[in-house]
């Protein structure tokens, strides 16, 4: 699994002595780098969409409640250049 590639996982969020982290739905954890407190989701099956930046770490870029919908996303500067 390479780093920097985009991870969409879903679980239950839980603290730990290195900060937050996924217990995953099949088994399985990742620590979390989550700017902000997330505590209002704490031991909730939340969704957690990321880039990876070590082993089991990534880098948190949206957290919510696994039944709510995606975000929309805002273009990029890009995006709107090209037209797509």
């Amino acid at each position: 699994m390479p780093k920097g590639a985009q991870y969409i996982e879903t679980g239950i969020l839980h603290t730990n002595r290195h900060g937050y982290s996924l217990e995953l739905d099949g088994g399985g954890t990742w620590q979390l780098d989550v700017l902000g407190s997330p505590d209002f989701y704490l031991g909730k099956r939340v969704t957690v969409e990321g880039v990876r930046s070590g082993f089991n770490l990534i880098d948190v870029q949206d957290i919510r409640l696994a039944s709510d919908p995606p975000r929309k996303r805002p273009r990029s500067i890009w995006e709107r250049i090209v037209g797509r």
